[in-house]
């Protein structure tokens, strides 16, 4: 049956205030059960923390319209990214959600099934149209048949729980080569679902799940022979183990380490969460976000993990320190994990690694002085 709506033009229209839009929703997959078998006390922190890891994943820079149970709307107004924007896009939230899970689930944060028994995970629906954008009080709300076919989407016909969805209405805005180069990484299939007043809507879909290639593993080394995508460094720090992990996880002094940062910001209400996110304002313009993953302190080893966003060339990225006490000191290995370069030409890339390798580098060599100032400083009180 074809629809009984007629297709809206994308041009002005006269009769109404309605604007041109992506329409961008995430949602977690087998959140009901996972609320279901563990309860609010368990669920409502970590659904928290993910729903936030999503929002922080942000690197379109979309407007956040509301949060809906499992969901979030995403909206931005104008012309469509491109098919290459969306694609990163989907891996950025998608590889953090599964990198923080995976975290969670080494942790033990369940007392009792593993996370990965719950089989939570991600789907996403993509759509581009027309949206009215109405204020309700202190509320932003989104109006249209654009709007409620997007929502519809989130129930398909689909067989599986973990993929983006495209709709013809975005899909039409692309190149149709360009769409083919940006799901070579997965296969690109047609789909179609009809729904009451709607008629029949039809789509393209994407399994998520080849991209699980390129989950961290927190309980390995990340060698080079493993995750070709990554690189560490090493350092002797004459100063308490305890003392490191602390200059490392206090935000204030950022910029007192942190190769060419000038200063940092973060919100005091949040700054002991898990999740917490910061902003390194560097000193020739421009800003990095930095998210703290985990703090983790047992008998062989202290670790805290963090998440660089809202850095271009590098959209997925983890930085681990893992530190142990030795030779009085403090051993200290950096491990820059990163997915992919998001740039394509090979010497850019080159260059962008070596960057970031040479930031890592001078930032560690800063930390190390810093650390042993203030222990000594602290010797002479």
């Amino acid at each position: 049956m074809e629809s009984r709506v007629p297709n809206i033009s994308l041009e002005p229209q006269e009769s109404d205030d309605s604007q041109p839009a992506l329409l961008f929703i995430p949602d977690i997959s087998g959140f009901t059960r996972f609320m279901h078998e563990n309860g609010v006390r368990y669920s409502r922190n970590l659904i928290a923390d993910l729903l936030e890891i999503i929002i922080e994943g942000n690197i379109l820079n979309m407007e956040l319209c509301e949060i809906q149970g499992d969901a979030i709307l995403f909206y931005k107004l104008g012309d469509p990214p491109a098919i290459d924007q969306i694609v990163s896009q989907c891996k950025q939230i998608f590889l953090d959600f599964q990198n923080y899970l995976r975290i969670m689930e080494r942790d033990k944060f369940l007392p009792s099934a593993q996370l990965s028994e719950n089989k939570l995970t991600l789907k996403i629906v993509v759509h581009y149209g027309r949206i009215s954008v109405t204020q309700i009080r202190d509320y932003t709300k989104l109006m249209g048949t654009d709007v409620i076919m997007a929502h519809r989407l989130l129930k398909n016909s689909i067989e599986g729980s973990e993929y983006v969805l495209l709709t013809e209405g975005y899909l039409k805005t692309q190149d149709p080569e360009a769409i083919k180069q940006s799901f070579e990484w997965s296969q690109l299939k047609d789909g179609a679902n009809e729904y009451e007043h709607m008629g029949t809507v039809h789509y393209k879909y994407a399994f998520l799940t080849p991209l699980r290639l390129l989950v961290t593993d927190p309980e390995i080394e990340h060698t080079h022979k493993q995750y070709p995508n990554t690189f560490s460094l090493k350092s002797h720090i004459k100063a308490p183990v305890d003392l490191v992990r602390r200059v490392i996880q206090n935000y204030r002094l950022k910029p007192k380490w942190m190769h060419r940062v000038k200063s940092a910001r973060f919100d005091t209400k949040k700054i002991n969460r898990i999740g917490t996110n910061y902003l390194c304002e560097m000193e020739k313009g421009g800003l990095i976000e930095m998210q703290t993953l985990q703090s983790r302190v047992t008998p062989e080893k202290t670790e805290v993990i963090e998440k660089m966003a809202n850095f271009k060339m590098f959209p997925n990225s983890l930085i681990f320190y893992y530190l142990h006490e030795e030779e009085g000191g403090t051993f200290l290995t950096l491990e820059f994990h990163y997915s992919r370069v998001s740039v394509g030409d090979y010497f850019y890339d080159y260059f962008g690694r070596s960057q970031i390798k040479g930031f890592m580098k001078a930032s560690l060599a800063q930390l190390k002085t810093l650390c042993e100032q203030l222990y000594v400083n602290k010797k002479q009180q």
